[in-house]
This record gives structure tokens, sequence and C-alpha cells, in this order.
């Protein structure tokens, strides 16, 4: 290692074509410099016997720092060597860097003026014009040696440090995300499902914390290192309304420290009243105009110096170095905040900060980052901690609970994996001892206060979970768990309602029960045009657009059913496991199923490639717990196929097109039976609140759709029963009658497949079935949007209704007709 001295850090590459020539990219100490160091590009030939810094081609002396620059982080940058040319080499920095001739001189092939941190450099060894990086925001890949790259939205990688929401409907899901700039999302999507048009940035500071304006959503607050941002959405226009954090206090003590992700918060209490920390907390109630600083520094004033310091804890003089990263204001009352540092304090006022107690844990030790903390929703006594242990080289998870004001603490960790931190802990806000908890790894559930807890990860990739929110108000209609993750972005766990009936029913669990259905909004899954998304755009999943029923079997049941019951006490929905679903799924064995497309073309779904069919939705029977999705319309009418529709349509879940109207806004009674046992729910189902539509128009269009399609299934019901009629009098040999049967309900064209009808009626003389298409083309044309209907679609209303009269009137003289005929004939 001779001329390779004082290293402190070094990033090494050996040339793949020639072993002799190695590269590093070392930091090393200098008399100034002991820590970090200095950085530079070293070059060996010999194999690492001696070692000679690379300088630009016109100095002796002087590298050129661009490639040597840090990553963001502060992190070494690294070096790769080309497979085929020793001379070819890359370093991988805040800009990725590339060389000809062994570093003397450089040239940046791909980069941001904002940098973009990246990490790794892979050369194809076959073809050296194949090129893939790894940054901050995801992997690209170059197939001619850097001039063109793929990009980084096909990955869901987005490393998120928080999650904040708004109060707009759908609500956006909102934080500061790792070199990738700010991001608010929207959680649902018209377009059914959720692309690049439904998320924009908000001028975060990259690590900072969003604050939607509880009062106007289009105001976006952003907690930085030393500010606080605003964007308007309306203008795209942001300004800074953080502190003057200048002034010092009475002994000289500075009220300015900060790290990276400093919370931002406004009340639960008071939409006017928001708060933003430093080591001190403070506050204002005028958007940001003027701020009052209402603690003292809540950081530790002195520390024992941690034992994982090691051979540089004898440098290490205590003192007040530390910052608030955590910050809870009560939803019990507005005097109760609680806060918590980076060097492992809890404190908490209950005067709206005149005086701070200081109620750290015994057992959290200094250097401790206090994750997050979280107000009690029941009382302002209870809080719980999530204690980051990282930084003094404990890897578990530790969490804390108490019930009285801080005075004594409990740790909460049992059944929660070791070797994982802890992030983020929450309560649910509707079930006292439900919470929610968040690792380096998963989320996690307790239903007893965090005396126990289970895995909620499910389909979640193991990932560390920064942070959790329970979403949960009168302007979402939601209950939904979101978890911001540092690495594949937000997720969100859709109606936590079945978590709420399981810990509430903990003690008295029954063998089998339905949930009581979360409040069910009447909104569209996808309205987009007919040339939809392709499957290749990157998207999250909408959440589906239909009421959620959850029940839990307690074993396998024999026969399970489930029925939606109106106001009026009449069934306007059913289901049952034993519905039968002919060949495998579309969606989950698309295999299978093309084999039965190959042998029958027409077969639906089989017009278009798999990947847009959505799963089929079966009734489960088996035991455990389980979720069902009714589309809040009526029952389909009998004799009616399945169709399939453009409009709408979203890779791998395109329904058929719907056959029926709307239910309409109003109460509902769920019932499940299984094996004979009934079990009932109240459901409440309530029109999308951006409707603005008066509710008499809503009204006459529920009314007019349940007149046609009442009348529909009358229709079809007759229609059944004359070609019932007509079958047995062609065996009975009268062809008078049977033909006047006949007219008014002609036979199927053979081969033809039962459809709900066309938008219009067919021409000809009304028959059962021509009319009950009209009906039901009247009352779908008046779905697609919640609006008063036409003077068109009601004229259509008019004349079904007019030829339904006339029909039926019909039918009813040749049913009384067979009547009279009846003792005549055996039956």
């Amino acid at each position: 290692t001779n001329g390779l001295t004082g290293v402190i850090q070094a990033n090494i590459a050996i040339a793949p074509s020639n072993s002799k020539v190695i590269y590093a990219l070392a930091s090393t100490a200098t008399p100034t410099n002991s820590v970090t160091g200095v950085v530079n590009l070293y070059k060996t030939t010999d194999g690492g016997e001696s070692w000679t810094p690379v300088v630009t081609g016109d100095s002796t002396t002087v590298p050129d720092p661009r490639p040597l620059a840090r990553i963001g982080g502060g992190d070494l940058p690294t070096v790769t060597v080309d497979p085929k040319n020793e001379n070819v080499i890359y370093s991988a920095s805040v800009v990725m860097w590339r060389s000809e001739n062994g570093g003397v001189t450089w040239t940046a092939i791909r980069g941001s003026p904002g940098g973009d941190d990246y990490q790794r450099i892979w050369i194809n060894p076959n073809n050296t014009d194949i090129i893939a990086t790894i940054s901050d925001q995801g992997g690209v890949v170059s197939a001619n040696r850097g001039v063109s790259w793929s990009n980084w939205y096909t990955q869901p990688a987005a490393a998120m440090y928080h999650v904040s929401t708004d109060n707009t409907f759908a609500y956006q899901v909102c934080s500061g995300q790792q070199d990738a700039g700010s991001a608010c999302v929207s959680s649902r999507s018209p377009d059914g499902m959720i692309t690049f048009h439904d998320w924009h940035p908000v001028n975060i500071q990259e690590y900072g914390i969003a604050a939607p304006d509880p009062k106007d959503p289009d105001l976006v607050y952003g907690s930085a290192r030393s500010n606080v941002s605003l964007y308007n959405r309306r203008t795209s226009q942001t300004t800074y309304v953080g502190p003057d954090m200048s002034a010092t206090g009475p002994n000289g003590e500075s009220y300015s420290r900060n790290v990276r992700t400093m919370p931002i918060n406004w009340s639960p209490l008071d939409p006017n009243t928001m708060y933003y920390v430093s080591n001190a907390v403070w506050k204002t109630t005028n958007g940001g105009h003027d701020w009052t600083r209402i603690s003292p520094d809540l950081a530790r004033q002195t520390w024992e110096v941690p034992a994982n310091a090691g051979k540089y804890a004898s440098n290490v003089t205590p003192a007040p170095l530390g910052a608030i990263t955590a910050l809870s204001p009560s939803p019990k009352s507005i005097n109760v905040i609680w806060a918590g540092t980076d060097d492992g304090n809890i404190q908490v006022t209950t005067d709206g900060g005149a005086k701070w107690t200081n109620v750290t844990p015994p057992g959290i030790k200094p250097w401790t980052r206090i994750f997050n903390i979280e107000a009690g929703h029941f009382d302002a006594n209870t809080a719980y901690a999530a204690a980051n242990t990282m930084r003094v080289n404990d890897m578990n998870p530790h969490f804390w609970r108490t019930h009285d004001g801080g005075r004594t603490w409990t740790e909460i960790n049992t059944g929660i994996a070791p070797g994982s931190v802890a992030n983020s802990i929450r309560e649910d806000p509707k079930v006292r001892g439900l919470l929610y908890g968040s690792t380096d790894t998963q989320v996690w559930v307790s239903y007893d206060d965090g005396d126990h807890w289970q895995s909620l990860r499910i389909n979640m990739p193991a990932i560390s979970v920064r942070d959790l929110q329970l979403k949960d108000d009168s302007t979402c209609l939601c209950s939904d768990l979101i978890a911001g993750t540092h690495g594949r972005g937000f997720w969100i766990l859709d109606n936590v309602t079945p978590l709420r009936a399981m810990a509430a029913a903990r003690n008295t669990r029954p063998s089998s029960y339905l949930v009581k259905p979360a409040t069910a909004v009447r909104v569209r899954f996808a309205e987009n045009d007919p040339t939809p998304w392709p499957p290749d755009v990157p998207a999250g999943e909408n959440p589906p657009a239909s009421a959620l029923i959850d029940y839990y079997l307690g074993a396998n049941a024999r026969m399970v059913r489930l029925e939606i019951v109106d106001g009026a006490g009449k069934v306007i929905r059913k289901y049952s496991s034993s519905d039968t679903i002919p060949g495998p799924d579309p969606a989950l064995n698309p295999e299978a199923y093309n084999r039965i497309c190959q042998r029958n073309p027409s077969t639906p779904r089989c017009s278009v490639p798999l990947y847009w069919a959505a799963p089929n939705v079966v009734l489960s029977s088996r035991a455990g717990m389980h979720r069902f999705s009714w589309d809040m319309r009526y029952d389909p009418v009998e004799g009616t196929a399945l169709t399939e529709t453009a409009t709408g349509a979203v890779p791998h879940r395109t329904y058929f097109a719907a056959t029926t109207p709307w239910v309409p806004p109003g109460s509902y009674t769920v019932r499940l039976i299984a094996d004979g046992k009934s079990y009932t729910q109240p459901l409440t189902l309530v029109l999308d609140p951006r409707v603005k539509t008066p509710a008499s128009a809503i009204a006459q269009v529920a009314a007019l759709s349940r007149e046609m399609y009442d009348g529909a299934v009358a229709l079809r019901a007759a229609y059944v029963a004359a070609r019932a009629i007509s079958d047995r009098l062609a065996s009975d040999g009268d062809a008078a009658f049977k033909s006047q049967i006949d007219s008014i309900a002609p036979p199927p064209a053979r081969g033809a497949r039962p459809v709900f009808g066309p938008r219009q009626a067919p021409s000809g003389p009304p028959t059962l079935e021509s009319v009950r298409v009209a009906m039901m083309a009247a009352a779908m044309a008046m779905q697609e949007a919640d609006v008063a209907p036409t003077a068109r679609e009601v004229a259509a209303v008019t004349r079904a209704r007019a030829q339904y009269k006339d029909v039926m009137s019909r039918w009813s003289t040749l049913a009384a007709k067979l009547d009279s005929l009846r003792p005549q004939r055996p039956d």
C-alpha cells in the first residue's frame, strides 16, 4: 500500500482485463481532518504494491473534484472499471462520470442539477455498451453506452420518510422522499389505476414532512431543516414561512438545532394551530405569519457517551446536541403535547407549552432516536412511542406505552420479531387498545394495547416502514391504514373494519360472525376512455369501488349465502358459495383459460389478452376471515349474459359490463347465512361526496331506474313462463294457441346469447323480451353519471312504461285464457 496511507474509507475496483490494475476512491486523513478525510482517486498498476493519485491532465497535483464528490448522505463514491478496457472507469457520485484515460479527465454521462446519488454501476462483460446503474430513485439501463437510458419510474422504489394526508376526496398521501422530490399522490384515480397523472411534487424538502392545511387542501406546508415551506397547488408557487430561530436564550442557548426530518403538525382540535420544531417547539395560529416558541430546549443537556462510540469515546464531550424528531398534539386536550428527541428524550406539556416535564423511561438510552410519538385518542394521559435504537447498536424493536401521563412506562414488544428497529406506532382512533406498529421489515398489529403483537405484513414486501397513519374521518369516508416505506413507496390497507371487529371481540369472539360494514361510497371504479392505459404503464392499485363485506367462519361451511336487503325488507342482491363460475379463473390461471379460448374463441374474455381480466368474485365457504365486494347494484336479471366493455378497462382489473342499475343511497341490511345460521349487520350507502346533484334529481333517477328494473324482472319471469307453456302446447297439438304465445314470447334464435339489451329497443311488435330490453336500456342510460335525467331519458322511460303495460296486458289475457282451458287439458 505504498503511497496510500491514512485511509479512513475506500472503494476499490480491479480491472477485469488486467488484475494488476486497481483503482481506489479513498478518503485519507489530513492534519486538519481526521474524521472524514479528503477524497481522491488512486491507481496501482502492480497489484497494490504502490499507489499514485490520479490528477488532471494539466496539473501535477490537482485532481478533478467532480467524480470525487461524496454521495448526498456523505457516502464515498464508488468506482467501476470497464471489463474490456482498464483505462475506462466510472464513478458513481451525485452524477455518474466516465473517464477514458484512467481517471485523468472525466465526462458526465447521467445526472441532474439536484443530484441523483448514484450508488453502483454494472457493465456487461460481453457487451460493454450495456450499462446498468442504481440510484436513490431506482435502477436504469443503457444499451448504447449511456447515450440514452430506460427510466426508473417503472419501479415502485420511492423512499418515503413520513405519511401525511389531506382532507380531499379522494384523499392524497404526501411525503418528502429520498432524492426524488416530494410527492402528493391520490389514493384513488378515475382511471382505475394510480399513474403518473395522479401525483405531483409539492416542493417539500427531500426528507421533510407534509402538513396539508385542514381548511384548504390546496395549501401544503412542509418541514425543512430550518424553515417551513408553503406550496400553493392553485398557483404552483412556494413561499417560506418558518420561524425566525436566531434569538438565543438567557444563557446563550440556541433554539435552531435540527436534524433531517423535522416534525410539523396541525392541532387535531384547532384547525388554525400548527406546530413546527427544532430543538424547541414552535407554534403559529396564522399560517406561519407569526411564530411563538412554546418550549425550552427539549433535548438532553448532558448524557453518557454510548458504548458503541468505541475508540472515539474519549474525543466526545457531552453537550446539548439533539433535536426534536417526534411531536404529537393530543386529540383530547389542546394543552397536551408530547415530544421526543433524537438523543432519547420524551417530554410532555399539559398547559400548552408553559411548562414541560421530562418523562423519559429509564430504559431509553441516550441517542436512542424517538421516531414517533402517538398521543392517546381516548384519554390525555395515554401515549405510545417508537424508540429506534439503531444508533446505539441495538437492532431490536422498542415500543413504549404510558397511561399515566408519562410517570410510568411499559415496554411492549412481545410477538414482534427481533432484529428490526422500531419506526412508528399508532393507536386506532375508534377502538381502544388496537395498535399498529412498524419496524424496518414490516407492519404489526396488536389487539390488546401492545401486550401482544402479530404480523400485518400480508402481501407487502419486506421493507423499512418508516411511518404509519390511520386515515379515518368524515371527508374520506374511509378507515385506511397507510404505510410510508423507504424503498417501496406508499402502501394502503383499505378498510381496517375487520381488524377493529377482531379487537372488539377478542375476549368473546364467536365461532363465526359478520363484521359490521363500513359506510359504502357509491363511486365508480374507472371512467377512462375506451383506449385505456396499457399494462406497461407503471401504476398503483385503485381501492375497490364497492361495498366491502367482511365475515369470519370458524370452520368450513357446506353452504354460505349473502343477501342485501333494502329498507322495505326485500332482497335486492343475493350470492351463494354454490354459484358456479365455469372453467378456470382467467385472471388467476390464464394458461388454462387460454386453452378454453383456443377451443372456443367466442368465450367471454377471449377477445383480448387475458391480462385485462379481473379475478372472479367468489363467496367463500372456507374457514377463516373473508372479504367480499358488493358492486352496489341490483341482482342481474335472469338470462343476462356477461358482456365486455372497453370503457373503464384496467389491466388485471377489468370487470364485465354492469347490467343492472345502481341501488340508491340509503340504509340496507347485510345478511349472511352459513349452514342455516343467519347473521345480520346494517350497511349505510352514500353517494360520492364530489357529486353536487340535488337530492331530488338523484331520487328521480333511483325511482325511474327501479321501476324499469322491476318491470324487466317481471317481464323475464313472464317470458320464462310463456316459453314453458309454448313447449307444452307443442306436444298437445294446440297450434293456434301456441302461435299466440309465440307472438308475445318468441323462442330465442338458434345460437343467440341472451343479453340485457342495446340502448334502443329492437324494431317490430313489442314482445316480452323486446320490452324487457327496452326497459333495461332506459334504466342503464341513466347510470353513467349521477345527474338529473335528460328529457330524452325520461321519454325513453315513458315509452318503455307504455310498452310494458301493453305487453303485460296481452300476456295477462293469454294467461287467463290458459286458465280457462286448463280443466280441459291435463297438465
